[in-house]
């Protein structure tokens, strides 16, 4: 399955964008889903259909877009979706809540909490991973969206330091450190509700993650756009996100009668050249979305809109962001090398934590695991150079052999 996730600056035009790149990618024999969490009905608006069944539901099923065959639209409810996993935690935990003598909540009394839209988000992607060519997701506003697609790494990473699978092996113990301890040890239901979640959080991953995973970043050429697309492009290196387009939107006619036309027109395709130099060499393409004069309603008009299809993407999974050069025999050291295209080198940061490193670059922060050969090694310096985190690991004469 191809999977491209759309996002970009506030009120760049990222569900228009999105919903035309699904109108150009959809053809008979084709399987197109567009998805959307955005509350506002934005995705309906735009394509002037429904874009799910009448009444909640945490996972709605996509109904098809009349007048386009092969495409489907589909809304993520996030209220709905936090109802329903906490009545299913609740189900679960039914015996122990009994035994304290909780009275039990109702589903119309549950309210959403902070960070139920992201995992919602997370949902739709893992639940629909099969059946579908092609699935464009229309993702909130950069920070918002890296964050999002960062979650299942990192939680993934808490469960395994709070819960880990090897400690299930003491489970015949429990009782006897309980008693000795006079702290109860995390019962059975704990474990097997951190492997449950690993289970979800991991497919979830496996979709963002894919080779055939990519980005398009919507922009409207303005003033700082240039520096909007590399902060972004930074932030998406770190994750190991591949930018399979940058999308400048609403763009003018070039000629145009009008005076105040013309001069606007004139700073967006200066814009528009500063954006080109800014993704020259990167292997991300620069596509231009004309301006209709009004908001794009409907199929018509979002074939006007002649978004370019993705283009073909690898398969399986991705290769790690970083990559390690062995310079034993010529420099005495390896060399561990993360691209960071766009960082400024007072926003990039690294500590080193154990086996791990604790990367941070342009406001975002990232922990990579390191590599076999470079745990039994001490970091000697780092320098970003070229558009790259390099840091320099040396062996360890304790831990090396000999």
């Amino acid at each position: 399955m191809r999977t491209v996730l759309v996002t970009g600056a506030g009120g760049a035009g990222r569900t228009t964008v999105a919903a035309a790149t699904a109108v150009t990618a959809a053809a008979p024999g084709r399987r197109v889903l567009v998805l959307s969490a955005d509350r506002g009905g934005a995705l309906e608006r735009v394509l002037g259909t429904a874009t799910a069944p009448d009444g909640p539901a945490p996972n709605p099923l996509p109904v098809p877009v009349p007048s386009v065959p092969g495409l489907w639209a589909g809304r993520i409810d996030p209220a709905a979706a936090f109802r329903a996993d906490a009545m299913e935690l609740q189900g679960r935990l039914g015996a122990l809540l009994d035994l304290l003598g909780a009275a039990p909540l109702d589903a119309e009394e549950l309210t959403e909490l902070p960070g139920a839209e992201p995992l919602a988000l997370l949902r739709a992607l893992r639940d629909t991973a099969d059946g579908w060519d092609l699935v464009v997701v229309d993702l909130p506003p950069v920070r918002a969206a890296l964050a999002t697609l960062a979650l299942p790494e990192q939680l993934r990473r808490y469960l395994a330091r709070l819960l880990p699978e090897q400690r299930q092996a003491a489970r015949a113990l429990r009782p006897m450190l309980a008693q000795l301890a006079g702290v109860p040890a995390p019962g059975p239901w704990a474990y097997e509700a951190a492997a449950r979640a690993d289970r979800e959080l991991g497919a979830a991953q496996a979709v963002v993650e894919d080779a055939a995973t990519t980005v398009r970043l919507v922009v409207e050429p303005g003033a700082h756009a240039a520096e909007a697309v590399r902060h972004a492009r930074a932030g998406l290196a770190l994750y190991g996100h591949r930018l399979e387009a940058v999308v400048a939107n609403r763009l003018l006619p070039e000629h145009s009668p009008d005076p105040w036309l013309a001069e606007l027109s004139g700073h967006q395709r200066k814009e528009l050249r500063a954006l080109r130099a800014e993704i020259t060499g990167t292997g991300s393409a620069l596509h231009e979305l004309p301006h209709l004069g009004r908001e794009p309603r409907g199929p018509e008009d979002l074939a006007r809109l002649a978004a370019e299809p993705p283009a073909p993407a690898a398969e399986g999974p991705a290769a790690p962001p970083w990559t390690t050069e062995d310079r034993l025999a010529a420099e005495g050291h390896f060399l561990w090398r993360l691209p960071l295209p766009g960082a400024a080198r007072h926003t990039v940061d690294l500590v080193r934590r154990g086996d791990e490193l604790v990367v941070d670059a342009e406001g975002h922060r990232r922990i990579l695991p390191l590599p076999s050969a470079l745990r039994r090694c001490t970091v000697a310096g780092a320098a970003l150079r070229d558009g790259a985190l390099q840091v320099r690991f040396v062996p360890d004469p304790g831990l090396w052999p000999r």
